[in-house]
């Protein structure tokens, strides 16, 4: 969750894809081999992310191999819209542009990489509700996949935290959810935009159980609830994990290499690929890399070019395969 960090103005030539009624993808201009089996990697942004605001994916773009492709997605949440959202829906919109993808590229490969949010949206794809109803994909990359919750307790005074979580609570319970929290109370962390109970609650992830819809990724969830999240994850979507060694939307008190040695065992436990060479901490990378030092963002980048490497050379095929 970064609110502040803005790259530079400019203009980036490419390909702007729509997809009816009302979704869109922009594919940064690149030579691709000529095949119909060009394989795509599709970014998806985080909370208040547009077209181009986080500047490492042209990096990426133009680090690919030759038959790879990225695709940044416009969803229905973009932008301020986050706030009267769900990540059901961004998993459905997601849906509909790898199906569209999959059309126009018959054969290739389909990578989804989700920042912040979007790593949120990623799981919701892959091993929430009606999951494999959805188009599949070949691989999964989470990237800068933080706790909202913790962010939220980290940067509110507990007796203000309270008050909007006991008010958006009621508010569902009273079949108010898709009303607007009183911005007194949401301003404090996003700003001037309208939030939704629902969307507080599953951001916020109040009460014992932690049961918001976000809450994929905090460092309290037990090992239980992990197996049935990064547990479900298929074999056939070996994933990356690329957390922020500075990340500062992360509290102090979690320990980022612990966690996500969790993830890496619940998703082996359950049968699934993690790449263990490419992946874990991003060593000095921020939460969106935007103003980070050349070297950090080119590591974050070779990471995920050997990511699809490997993807490309069937190393995650079969069981065991954990390197």
């Amino acid at each position: 969750m970064d609110l502040h960090s803005s790259p530079p103005a400019g203009a980036h030539p490419g390909t702007l894809h729509f997809i009816p009624p009302n979704l869109a993808a922009f594919e940064p201009t690149k030579p691709l081999v000529r095949s119909m089996n060009v394989n795509t990697l599709l970014w998806i942004g985080g909370m208040f992310d547009t077209f181009l605001s986080v500047t490492y994916p042209m990096k990426i773009a133009q680090a690919l191999p030759a038959t790879w492709s990225l695709v940044t997605a416009s969803l229905g949440s973009a932008g301020k819209s986050w706030g009267v959202g769900s990540i059901a829906q961004d998993a459905e919109d997601v849906a509909k542009i790898v199906a569209y993808l999959k059309t126009m590229r018959p054969g290739g490969k389909i990578v989804i990489m989700g920042h912040s949010t979007g790593c949120q949206d990623c799981m919701e794809y892959t091993v929430g509700p009606n999951a494999e109803q959805r188009p599949s994909v070949d691989g999964v990359i989470l990237q800068a996949s933080v706790s909202d919750r913790e962010a939220i307790v980290h940067e509110l005074p507990t007796a203000f935290l309270n008050e909007a979580d006991q008010l958006a609570l009621k508010m569902c319970r009273e079949g108010h959810d898709k009303d607007a929290m009183p911005s007194r109370l949401t301003k404090p962390v996003f700003g001037r935009i309208a939030i939704t109970a629902r969307r507080w609650v599953d951001v916020a992830s109040p009460g014992p159980d932690h049961s918001g819809a976000d809450d994929f990724f905090s460092s309290d969830l037990p090992d239980e609830r992990l197996a049935r999240t990064f547990g479900k994850l298929p074999p056939t979507s070996p994933l990356l994990i690329l957390y922020g060694g500075s990340d500062e939307s992360v509290p102090a008190h979690v320990n980022k290499d612990e966690l996500v040695s969790k993830w890496i065992r619940a998703v082996e436990n359950g049968g699934g690929h993690v790449d263990r060479f490419n992946g874990s901490i991003v060593p000095e990378a921020t939460h969106n890399l935007n103003g980070c030092p050349e070297p950090v963002v080119h590591d974050l980048v070779q990471r995920v070019v050997g990511f699809v490497g490997r993807l490309d050379n069937g190393d995650f095929q079969g069981a065991g395969a954990r390197i």
